[in-house]
């Protein structure tokens, strides 16, 4: 294993000077094993579109070591000068070694296509051209097409529920010190069986925000069908607010936190004060 120092002079060795030559000075190497004849247009277009980002690599004598594909797509662009960087210090073995390990080991490397999915899910909506990225069309249906649900999934997406509900509306849970109610916090008679006569050290909630979640059609190409209630009220949804702000300062002796979308941030603002609640940021 390199010591600090062996590992220094590991970069230091391999430190990358670039030149920029005139394009016919490059010599593809006549024994090059890999065919690459089916990339170059895919190559060409992303040098086109994001640049010449990865020199030719060269050896002392400008024959080239990796690069090929770059060297050929720089010609079908009609370039007439292009990056190389020459590896000095390499023995004619190591150079026919790097030759080869430098497309091999690019095959070791997998795809979590779960993960692309979700990239390629996010040029998409950004309308960028998904072809720069070098998939053919069938493959990148393909993977746009993953379902989420198989691997990563929605934070807020929750399970159907096998078998009946055993909770009903009015039940109180208690579980040890805690407390559990299915009800409506809306309700002041649902809050008082809740708390059973005591105040709350504290209040988090979590309200609908009013954006009709899972009505959207982006909702609907993500396969989200499920809907909240109280989230397309509309300008009725203060009044919801309203209720539900008073509520709960009338049994809270502590801070409340609440999540709110940015649209509605000011409804909820107007709520809270008319309620009796000071609004801090700190």
């Amino acid at each position: 294993m390199p010591t600090e120092m062996g590992r220094h002079q590991l970069l230091k060795s391999g430190l990358m000077k670039v030149e920029l030559v005139p394009i016919e000075r490059v010599i593809p190497y006549a024994r090059n094993p890999r065919r690459n004849e089916h990339a170059v247009a895919k190559v060409a277009g992303s040098i086109k579109e994001f640049g010449f980002r990865q020199p030719i690599v060269v050896d002392k004598d400008m024959v080239i070591i990796v690069g090929h594909t770059r060297l050929l797509a720089a010609q079908q662009l009609g370039f007439k000068d292009v990056p190389i960087h020459i590896a000095e210090g390499l023995s004619e073995a190591k150079v026919k070694a790097y030759r080869i390990a430098d497309n091999r080991t690019h095959e070791e490397a997998e795809w979590d296509e779960e993960l692309l999915a979700l990239e390629l899910g996010d040029l998409k909506d950004l309308d960028f051209d998904l072809d720069l990225t070098g998939f053919d069309p069938d493959e990148l249906d393909k993977l746009l097409s993953l379902d989420s649900a198989d691997g990563l999934t929605d934070e807020d997406s929750i399970p159907e529920v096998e078998g009946k509900a055993v909770s009903q509306l009015g039940d109180v849970w208690v579980c040890g010190n805690h407390r559990l109610l299915c009800g409506d916090s809306t309700d002041p008679v649902a809050m008082q069986k809740l708390l059973a006569g005591s105040l709350a050290d504290m209040v988090f909630t979590d309200p609908p925000y009013n954006v009709n979640y899972g009505a959207t059609m982006k909702d609907k190409m993500r396969g989200n069908k499920r809907t909240i209630k109280n989230d397309n009220l509309g300008e009725d949804f203060y009044a919801f607010l309203l209720k539900a702000c008073w509520n709960f300062l009338e049994v809270c002796k502590g801070a409340v936190y609440i999540c709110m979308s940015s649209s509605e941030l000011d409804t909820l603002q107007k709520a809270f004060r008319e309620s009796g609640g000071h609004w801090s940021t700190f």
